[in-house]
């Protein structure tokens, strides 16, 4: 997304927010699904640490994910 919003040289914030906004509604639906599993993925991670560090239980549940084909 950010690649697309950069194309071109913006002089203000308002042609940025134009750009954004157009960026954004010519997603994918799909696109927009698989960013949100995979934030899933990170927050669940996160919760199963309890306070400790989550980078390696974010890539058990990878690992897992592509397993068991979930």
């Amino acid at each position: 997304m950010q690649q697309r919003v950069y194309e071109y040289c913006m002089n203000s914030v308002d042609e940025l927010k134009l750009r954004l906004n157009g960026v954004w509604n010519s997603l994918q639906q799909n696109v927009i699904d698989a960013a949100i599993n995979e934030w899933r993925k990170q927050l669940r991670a996160c919760v199963h640490a309890d306070g400790q560090h989550f980078e390696h239980l974010l890539q058990a549940c990878v690992t897992i994910t592509k397993v068991i084909g979930k």
